[in-house]
Order: structure tokens, then C-alpha cells, then sequence
């Protein structure tokens, strides 16, 4: 049976799910992160203001104490290959799913990093003793995987900017990050990192077991969804993607959304969560870079992002700029500049907005101005 719900609908559940309307309260912030699936790290920064954006009352530095200090996070490569900031307690799922991801292991992956399947197994098995200790910094890390494989050239691998052999590790749980040594990347082993923890528990049995489970977490969070919106956001193709929900068998329901892209294959979400929310209250929002609201956005809907703005948001190299979010649509891009004691916070509709949407955009930037403990100056520039 298919289920039928309209943008308007979908973008209300998007924008409750994802703790945007309303906001959590600060001591939430981990429940926050969980129902996310995680928190984008590629800048740290943008990170924490993924939080900011859904939990009022969120005391600045949180993001890095809960890293560094209470280790109620793990810093890691997650979804897409990219950085992540997962829950501890959710750790072990993250990384049983994620070691399902086996693309390391093709001729066409071993051919363009240059070593074989042989020596990847070496690497990984020498990761694992080299951390089996203190953090290391990668320079440190490539020395010791020089000397445990016996390959100065395997060394020096690892010293590639985008950490890909690196990566491999990660999913396989032998690495995560530590606490940067000075201007230095550090490196440890998370069964280290989280022993005594609730995260040291023992990771899921079943890799694929827990693939569902994300999948579920995905669909409760981010759908209804296409294949491709799940294949996009895990890192997968269309019908590895398609496999996934496959698996799901009759836990899941076709979505029929009215005034979906042309072409667009069946949404789905969960079976049992499919009721129309409740009606919305007004939204207005400043999201940050590399924002999971963004990172999940369809970017083919119009009622989602106007068609001629997709390539200001979702720019070359894969880098998402910090929108305005208006009910769930993204309405134009911002940025923010520390100039002494103020905070310059520029604003770039994609069309001209009305007065009460103008006054609550500058009232959010108010609220970012007091979170960075600095006096704002709202610049608007012209659609």
C-alpha cells in the first residue's frame, strides 16, 4: 500500500526529526547527535554548529569536550568516506556498519593507490599493533608501519592528505582519532580510546544487522527517501542503495509525495511512520557548512532548493555551503566573519524575502552572534 504525503508534509517531518522545529535543550545534545546519525566533521567548527542550529542553551566548546574530555564522541571517517563525529554509545553499530563497506578490497581501488591486496592487509594488521599505545601522529603512524611491514614505501602511504589507507582502518574500527599533538593529527585504536565505556562494548555480531539498523535510523530521520537520497548519503550506488532497503523487506512502505522530481524512483520510509505531522509553525534557520539537513536535501525537488541555486549550495570538491533554511526550504546561503568583538554575518537570499522572515533570520543571527560571545553586524545583500 502506498502511503501519500506532500512536500510540505515532508519537510515538517524533516525539520522535527532533525530537532529544527522546535529545538532540543542543551542537555539533549546527545540524543541530538544519535538521531543525526553522527555529526559532519570535515570542519570542526561547522560541526558544532550543527548542534547550535537544533539545541538551544548549547554551552560553546561542547563539541570538543564531549570529543576530548568525556569521549561521548569519536571523531572518524563514517558515511561517504568523510568525517564524522559519532556517539560512543552508538559506536559499535557505526562501525559494524561501516564494515560492510569493502571498496579497498577492488583491483580498480588497489591499482590507483598502488599495492595489492596483500600488502592493504599488512598495513591494516600494523595499524592495529602501532596503536595498541599511546596516540600517535600520522608521521609517527607511517614510521611504525614502516618498520612493522618492512616497507619504508607502505610508510609513506599513509602520509597522503585525504587518508586513504586510512580509511579502511576506520571502518574496520583499528583507528579513530585522538587529541591533536600541537598543530599535529593523532591517531589511536578506539577499543583503546573507549575502554571502560559504554562504547568498549563488543561491536555487533552481524556486519549486516547493523547495516539495517542504520538504515531504519536513516529512514527515521531523513525520509521518506529515494535509493539515490540513500545511496548519496551512506556513499553507495543507486542499487547497492536499493539492496539495502531491500533488506528491510516489509518494514518499510512506498511514498507517493505529490509534486516529486520528474523521474525520481519510489520514496520510502517506514512502515507505521508514515502519518501526515502535525501542522507547522513557522522556521527560519541558519545552517553551517557541510549541514546534515543539506548533506540529505533532494537536490532535484524545486520545493526543496530552487533549481537554479543547487550549484551556490552544493559546490565543486564537495564542499555544502551554510544556507538559510525558511519551513524546510532552502532559501539563500550566509557566511560569517570574527572581526574583533563582532561577528559580521552576511546574508544572500536567492529571492527577495518578506519583512517577518527578514526579522527572524536577524534574530537567529543575534542568537549566533551571543553563541560566539561577540556584537553582530547583519550585512543583507540584494537577490
Amino acid at each position: 500500500m502506498t502511503a501519500r504525503l506532500t512536500w510540505e508534509e515532508v519537510l515538517t517531518r524533516r525539520l522535527q526529526r532533525q530537532s529544527l522545529r522546535p529545538r532540543a535543550a542543551a542537555p539533549a545534545a546527545g540524543d541530538v547527535a544519535a538521531a543525526l546519525g553522527g555529526l559532519h566533521a570535515q570542519l570542526l567548527s561547522s560541526a558544532e554548529l550543527t548542534l547550535w542550529a537544533r539545541v538551544d542553551g548549547l554551552p560553546p566548546g561542547a563539541v570538543a569536550r564531549a570529543l576530548w574530555e568525556d569521549r561521548t564522541l569519536v571523531k572518524t571517517w563514517a558515511m561517504r568516506g568523510t568525517l564524522h563525529l559519532l556517539p560512543a554509545a552508538d559506536y559499535p553499530l557505526w562501525q559494524a556498519a561501516l564494515s560492510t563497506r569493502r571498496g579497498h578490497e577492488r583491483g580498480a581501488w588497489l591499482r590507483y593507490f598502488g599495492v595489492s591486496l596483500a600488502e592493504l592487509e599488512a598495513v591494516l594488521e600494523a595499524i592495529s599493533a602501532a596503536l595498541d599505545g599511546p596516540p600517535l601522529t600520522r608521521e609517527a603512524l607511517a614510521a611504525a608501519i614502516a618498520r612493522e611491514t618492512g616497507s619504508p614505501a607502505l610508510g609513506e602511504k599513509l602520509l597522503g592528505s585525504w587518508g586513504s589507507l586510512l580509511k579502511p582502518a576506520a571502518f574496520q574500527g583499528r583507528l579513530c582519532f585522538g587529541p591533536n599533538q600541537g598543530p599535529n593529527v593523532c591517531f589511536t585504536r578506539p577499543d583503546r580510546w573507549l575502554a571502560g565505556r559504554a562504547a568498549g562494548r563488543p561491536a555487533p555480531l552481524d556486519p549486516e544487522a547493523a547495516l539495517r539498523e542504520v538504515t531504519r535510523r536513516y529512514l527515521t530521520t531523513y525520509g521518506p527517501a529515494t535509493r539515490e537520497d540513500l545511496g548519496r548519503w551512506w556513499g553507495e550506488t543507486p542499487p547497492r542503495a536499493g539492496a539495502m532497503l531491500a533488506a528491510l523487506g516489509d518494514e518499510i512502505v512506498p511514498v507517493e509525495i505529490a509534486g516529486g522530481p520528474p523521474g525520481a524512483g519510489p520514496a520510502w520510509a517506514l512502515a507505521g511512520d508514515v502519518e501526515a505531522p502535525p501542522p507547522p509553525s513557522p522556521s527560519v534557520c541558519l545552517l553551517p557548512a557541510f549541514d546534515q539537513y543539506v548533506v540529505t536535501a533532494p537536490r532535484k525537488a524545486s520545493p526543496v532548493i530552487p533549481a537554479g541555486a543547487v550549484r551556490r549550495v552544493y559546490r565543486p570538491q564537495g564542499w555544502l555551503s551554510p544556507v538559510l533554511l525558511v519551513d524546510g526550504r532552502i532559501a539563500g546561503t550566509w557566511r560569517h566573519e570574527r572581526r574583533g568583538a563582532r561577528l559580521e554575518v552576511t546574508v544572500e537570499p536567492f529571492a527577495a524575502l518578506p519583512a517577518r522572515i527578514k526579522k527572524a533570520a536577524a534574530g537567529e543571527a543575534e542568537r549566533l552572534a551571543g553563541f560566539a560571545g561577540g556584537t553582530l553586524d547583519l550585512i543583507w545583500q540584494q537577490a
